[in-house]
């Protein structure tokens, strides 16, 4: 009895040895147990994947297609192409589309704020197609253009064959492509203006006398905390998907589900996404795009010296607690000549952590510096010498 008690008591002593050292499941990788075909987490400043499940698969993306639709029209605006007032008549192939749509009538006449407002909020089908074609002339040639920009933009898994979404052989995207698009189309920051309403009205009609009431497609918007776009879409082929970012102080993620079985679980998993990425990282801010980091002496030039400037936005992002182990180091001479063209590179800032470089960010002068002539040279003399 004894030895039996003994060995007994030796595999207990095993059993517990081997339960010790399993691994923790962490509280936020059953978080991540995900009800959809393919998901991505995005950090938005700087492009970081924090997570990704089948995330190359091509699948259909529904209305999230818009985001492209949405990202040209951002930039055709930027561009001065186009004008938010700009009229635009509506031809009978947008006014015969189906799905969600405005009920736009052929003939009657929509601004470009109109539309980009019904396609944002309402998806609406038939105003995507009107927009497609004040633009290049058809949606055919529209849509060439969207693959085009989805090409600039390496989205190696996409193709489109409309510029709205509905079911098409060969219309396909994948979690990773419609988190670069997204986060391009948020680089256009009057975007915002429009995907985070959650209800307004529209007229609509020949006549101009139908209010329509939208309420946003996206009620992530309204009913998740810090949620301010950016598009939902559903098809029977494509089931429920979304691309939704949300922003907490200098933090912003992007959170991309596809072919998830319904609208509650399609929300539910890019909620999760979310609150993993809030949860468990932070961002290191470098500072702003134009931001003086060092003024810098002039040599041989019409000016005694000028701003070392960031040449844009930067920021790292880190886990949560890292923050001590990130330092920067900034190159930049202190003395340049003449001539120099504003943006020219002068150094860079460099981000290390645990000694090992994380990123190098361009500073740059932030403006034109020309030769000294003859009567700059005067006054640097004179100077020089009352300085005494």
């Amino acid at each position: 009895m004894a030895k039996q008690i003994r060995n007994l008591s030796i595999f207990i002593l095993i059993l517990a040895a081997m339960m010790l050292n399993q691994p923790i499941m962490a509280k936020s990788d059953i978080e991540m147990s995900l009800n959809c075909k393919s998901a991505l987490l995005m950090e938005a400043s700087t492009g970081t994947i924090i997570y990704e499940k089948n995330a190359h698969d091509k699948l259909e993306p529904a209305s999230v297609t818009k985001i492209m639709t949405m990202l040209i029209v951002m930039e055709a605006l930027d561009s001065g192409k186009i004008t938010l007032e700009d009229k635009v008549v509506i031809s009978q192939k947008a006014s015969k589309m189906i799905g969600t749509c405005l009920l736009l009538e052929e003939g009657e006449v929509r601004t470009v704020k109109d539309l980009i407002t019904g396609i944002a909020v309402e998806s609406a089908n038939d105003a995507s197609v009107a927009i497609a074609e004040y633009l290049s002339g058809s949606e055919e040639e529209f849509v060439k253009l969207m693959n085009k920009r989805a090409a600039e933009l390496g989205m190696a898994d996409t193709n489109f064959v409309n510029s709205h979404g509905l079911h098409a052989e060969g219309h396909v995207a994948s979690a990773h492509d419609i988190a670069i698009m997204s986060r391009e189309l948020i680089q256009h920051e009057k975007i915002f203006d429009y995907i985070s309403i959650y209800m307004t009205k529209v007229t609509v009609g020949k006549k101009n006398n139908v209010i329509r009431e939208l309420a946003n497609k996206n009620k992530m918007v309204k009913f998740y905390d810090d949620v301010d776009g950016i598009k939902t879409g559903f098809t029977d082929n494509a089931m429920y998907c979304i691309s939704a970012t949300a922003k907490r102080n200098d933090l912003r993620f992007i959170s991309v589900i596809m072919g998830a079985p319904s609208t509650g679980s399609r929300n539910n998993d890019a909620r999760k996404l979310l609150d993993y990425g809030f949860a468990n990282y932070s961002t290191y801010v470098v500072g702003k795009k134009g931001e003086a980091i060092k003024k810098i002496e002039i040599s041989k030039g019409n000016k005694i010296n000028a701003n070392a400037v960031l040449e844009k936005n930067a920021s790292v992002l880190i886990k949560k607690g890292e923050e001590k182990l990130i330092e920067k180091k900034i190159i930049i001479p202190d003395k340049v000549a003449a001539p120099l063209s504003k943006g020219d590179k002068l150094g860079e800032i460099i981000i290390l952590k645990n000694g090992e470089s994380l990123v190098s960010i361009p500073v740059v002068i932030d403006e034109d510096i020309g030769r000294a002539g003859f009567f700059n040279n005067i006054n640097k003399a004179i100077r020089y010498w009352l300085s005494d």
